[in-house]
C-alpha cells in the first residue's frame, strides 16, 4: 500500500495515500466534529464543522485528501471559531424544542453544540421552511429540525436507490423534498427507514403508535397480544446501554409482560411458518419450472421496491405473508378459537426492527374477514420507549420465556434477523423434506457474511441444483435486477433484505451516531448475537418444531393448503415508478 507523510497538530504520522485529513485524524485518535459527512454515504462537506487550518486557509476535512508534507492544525482559535459559527447558524434557523424532540440526548447536533460549547444563538432571524408531513404511516418528516445535511438523501439514492427524496429549490428556500413537493405517503418511498438512521436530528423518525398500543392496553375489553421479531432481541438492549449485539431476550419478554399484555409471542413461530410455506411453495416451483426464480416476500421495503420498479416480476415473490403477517392471521383464527375469544375483540401488536412494517400492517391484501392481521406495529426504539415511560428497570429484569401454544420458534426462524437466514432457514428443511433424512450440518455459511450480493449452486439429495442469490440492501437489488432483466443472471432462488444486514439494521433499530458507527461494525455484532441465539436453540429446523407440527395437525392440514393459502397468502399491487 502507498503511503505519505503529514503532519496534524504538529506529530508526523504515516497514512495511506488517498485517506481524507478527517479520517486521518480519527485514525491518530484526534476527534473532529462532524455533521454532514457519513462515510459511504455523503461526503458534502456542506455544514462546514470539519474544518481545519492548512496554511492560512479553512478546509473541509472531510473531503480535504491528504498530500505529502501537509501540515494540518485541528485546534486552532480560528478552528473553533469557525466551527462555532457553522453550528450557531444552523441553530439560528433550527427548532429548538429539545426537551420534546424524539431525538433529545441522541442528537448528532445537541452533542457537537455542547461539545464546542455553545452557550447561546448570537444569529436570529427569519426561518426557513417549518413543513411537517405525517401522511406515511411509516416515517414523519419535520422541516422544522433539518440541517440540510443531505444524509437522508445520499441514504435513499446512494444506499438504496429509490430517490423518493432530494433537495429541492435554492438558497433559503432549500429544502428535502419528494418529486414535485408530494407527500411522503404519495412518493416511491419504500419506507425503509434508512433515511431516519442517517438523520443527525430529528426530522426523521417513525410514524409514532405508542398512544394506539397505550390505549388498547388500557381497554378492557380488548385481549392484547404482542409479538416480537428475532432483530429486535439483539438490539433492545442498546436502548439502556447495554453492549452492541447483547441478547436480551428474557428480559424483553418480562418487560412486555409488566407494560400488561396479555400473551407474548415470539414472530419466530411464524417464521418457522413461513419456512414451512415457502420451502413448499419453491419445491412446487422447481417441480413445474414456473415462476422462477422464487423470491422471498418476508421484507415489507424489498416487496414495495418491486411493485414500484419491476412490476413485471411481482410474479416471481413468494405469495407468502411475511411472517409477524401470518402470526397476526393464526393469532386471530387458530389462537381465537383455541382460547375461545371472538377475534374482534383481539389486538395484535408486532414489535419490529422495521419501520415498512407499519406500512405492510396497514395493506389491505393482509387482512381477513374485515380485520387486519395485525392491529399495530411498534419499532424497537418505540417499545423501549414504552418500557421506559413504564418505570421498569430493564437491566435487572430476570427472563421470562414466551407463550404457549404461539410462543416457541426454532433457531430456523431466529436467523430471519440477518441477512442470509432466510435462505439458510429454507434449505434447512427443503434439504430434509426432498431427502428425507435428517442432515449432520446444519450451517449453511455459504449464504451467510456482508458481501452486497452473495452467489451459490446448491445441490439437492436428489441431484437438483438450485442457484441462489442472496442480496441485502436495496442498490445491490437493483443492480442484480437490472442484470437479471438484461439476461445476465438467472436463478432459481433468491432472497432479498432492504436493509444492508438484513433486519438487525433495520429502520426501526437503535440509531446509531456516525462516530460510533465508524468504530463498531454494529451489523457484525448483531448478527453474531443472532447465530448464538440459533446455536442455543435445541430445535434448529423450521420442521421440527413441535409447535408448527401441531398447527398444521389441528388446524391447517397442509402446507400450501386451501385454509393456509387463504390465511398465509397473499398478493401484490403494481404501483407507478412515479
Amino acid at each position: 500500500m502507498d503511503t505519505i507523510k503529514i503532519t496534524i497538530d504538529g506529530i508526523e504520522t504515516e497514512i495511506a495515500k488517498g485517506t481524507t485529513v478527517l479520517e486521518a485524524a480519527r485514525e491518530q485518535g484526534i476527534h473532529i466534529p462532524s455533521l454532514c459527512y457519513l462515510k459511504g454515504i455523503n461526503h458534502s462537506s456542506s455544514c462546514r464543522v470539519c474544518v481545519v487550518e492548512v496554511g492560512p486557509r479553512l478546509i473541509a476535512s472531510c473531503t480535504l485528501i491528504a498530500e505529502e508534507g501537509m501540515k494540518i492544525q485541528t485546534n486552532t482559535k480560528k478552528v473553533r471559531d469557525a466551527r462555532r459559527t457553522s453550528v450557531e447558524l444552523l441553530l439560528s434557523d433550527h427548532d429548538r424544542e429539545c426537551l420534546s424532540c424524539s431525538r433529545s440526548g441522541g442528537c448528532e447536533l445537541q452533542t457537537v453544540s455542547n461539545d464546542l460549547n455553545i452557550r447561546k444563538v448570537t444569529y436570529v432571524g427569519e426561518k426557513s421552511s417549518q413543513e411537517k408531513d405525517y401522511t406515511s404511516p411509516s416515517i414523519a418528516r419535520d422541516a422544522s429540525k433539518c440541517i440540510l445535511c443531505g444524509r437522508c438523501v445520499g441514504a435513499c439514492g446512494t444506499l438504496q436507490t429509490v430517490n423518493a427524496i432530494s433537495f429541492a429549490k435554492r438558497g433559503f428556500d432549500t429544502v428535502i423534498s419528494t418529486a414535485f413537493g408530494r407527500s411522503l405517503a404519495e412518493s416511491t418511498c419504500v419506507n425503509c427507514g434508512q433515511c431516519i438512521m442517517a438523520c443527525p436530528v430529528g426530522a426523521l423518525s417513525e410514524h409514532e403508535n405508542i398512544s394506539d398500543v397505550w390505549n388498547a392496553l388500557a381497554d378492557t375489553n380488548k385481549y392484547v397480544v404482542v409479538q416480537t421479531a428475532p432483530a429486535v432481541r439483539v438490539a433492545l438492549g442498546e436502548e439502556f446501554g447495554l453492549p452492541v449485539g447483547t441478547r436480551v431476550t428474557g428480559k424483553m419478554v418480562a418487560a412486555l409482560r409488566k407494560l400488561g399484555f396479555d400473551k407474548v409471542f415470539d414472530a419466530n413461530f411464524a417464521a418457522d411458518l413461513t419456512i414451512m410455506e415457502e420451502g413448499t411453495e419453491l419445491i412446487s416451483r422447481l417441480a413445474s419450472g414456473e415462476n422462477l426464480p422464487l423470491m422471498t416476500s418476508c421484507c415489507p421495503g424489498w416487496v414495495k421496491f418491486m411493485e414500484h420498479n419491476f412490476p413485471n416480476r411481482l410474479d416471481n415473490l413468494s405469495t407468502c405473508k411475511s411472517p409477524h403477517e401470518m402470526e397476526g392471521a393464526m393469532v386471530k383464527s387458530f389462537f381465537a378459537k383455541k382460547m375461545g375469544i371472538d377475534p374482534l375483540n383481539i389486538v395484535v401488536v408486532s414489535i419490529m426492527p422495521c419501520t415498512a412494517k407499519k406500512f405492510e400492517g396497514a395493506r389491505d391484501e393482509l387482512s381477513h374477514e374485515g380485520m387486519q392481521d395485525v392491529d399495530w406495529v411498534l419499532t424497537t426504539r418505540e417499545l423501549a420507549a414504552m418500557i421506559k415511560e413504564a418505570g421498569i428497570d430493564f437491566v435487572n429484569l430476570k427472563g421470562e420465556a414466551f407463550d404457549s401454544p404461539i410462543g416457541s420458534g426454532s433457531g430456523a426462524g431466529v436467523i430471519f434477523g440477518a441477512t442470509g437466514g432466510v435462505a439458510e432457514a429454507a434449505l434447512r428443511t427443503v434439504f430434509e423434506i426432498t431427502s428425507g433424512k435428517e442432515l449432520d450440518t446444519i450451517e449453511y455459511t455459504a449464504v451467510r457474511g456482508m458481501e452486497g450480493i452473495k452467489e451459490n449452486v446448491i445441490e439437492l439429495p436428489n441431484g437438483q441444483k438450485i442457484r441462489t442469490a442472496v442480496v441485502h440492501g436495496l442498490g445491490n437489488a437493483r443492480k442484480l435486477m437490472e442484470a437479471m432483466e438484461r439476461g445476465e443472471k438467472s436463478y432459481e432462488f433468491m432472497e432479498v433484505m432492504a436493509c444492508v444486514g438484513g433486519c438487525i439494521t433495520g429502520g426501526g433499530q437503535p440509531i446509531v451516531d456516525a462516530r460510533t458507527s465508524e468504530q463498531i461494525d454494529i451489523k457484525a455484532e448483531r448478527a453474531k448475537a443472532i447465530y448464538s441465539e440459533d446455536e442455543a436453540q435445541s430445535i434448529r429446523k423450521s420442521h421440527n418444531n413441535p409447535y408448527i407440527k401441531a398447527l398444521y395437525a389441528e388446524f391447517l392440514g397442509e402446507p400450501n393448503g386451501h385454509l393456509a393459502h387463504e390465511l398465509l397468502h397473499t398478493r401484490y399491487v403494481k404501483r407507478s415508478k412515479y
